[in-house]
């Protein structure tokens, strides 16, 4: 299946990427798997809300940074039934329009631990499909 009409439909929101990372306290439901009651991480939310990416490579570095990875843990705020893999379509953005070829990547297993590199530094906006879901987030690379 091709993740074009995925980045298609994210470009005809028009609106410019704008990625803002949360660095307080993770959402009740993101918190699995933390000793801490009240985890404080770096974090983005998607725009529909049904999952939050939590940035252990925070800053996420394109190339990356020598000693460190871009490592993203994906939590769905609803956990399917059904686990199929987690598909991102990715496309950089200048304000708001799209910026060079989109990419593709696929995290094995559905939402969890990955490592997401992308080709350029700037503003990504990521859609998001896994188990009949979808969601979008804007990240940037640096």
């Amino acid at each position: 299946m091709s993740f074009l009409p995925l980045l298609l439909s994210a470009v005809a929101l028009g609106s410019p990427c704008h990625a803002e990372v949360d660095q307080g306290v993770l959402p009740a439901w993101a918190r699995g798997g933390f000793s801490s009651p009240r985890p404080r991480i770096p974090h983005v939310l998607g725009s529909r809300g049904g999952i939050a990416a939590i940035l252990f490579g925070y800053p996420l570095m394109s190339p990356p940074a020598e000693g460190r990875n871009n490592k993203i843990l994906w939590v769905p705020r609803v956990v399917p039934r059904r686990v199929t893999d987690l598909r991102i379509a990715a496309q950089r953005w200048d304000g708001a329009q799209p910026s060079g070829p989109p990419v593709a990547r696929r995290v094995e297993g559905g939402p969890g631990p990955s490592i997401i590199d992308l080709p350029a530094s700037g503003c990504w906006r990521l859609t998001l499909r896994w188990s009949g879901r979808i969601d979008t987030l804007d990240l940037d690379y640096g």
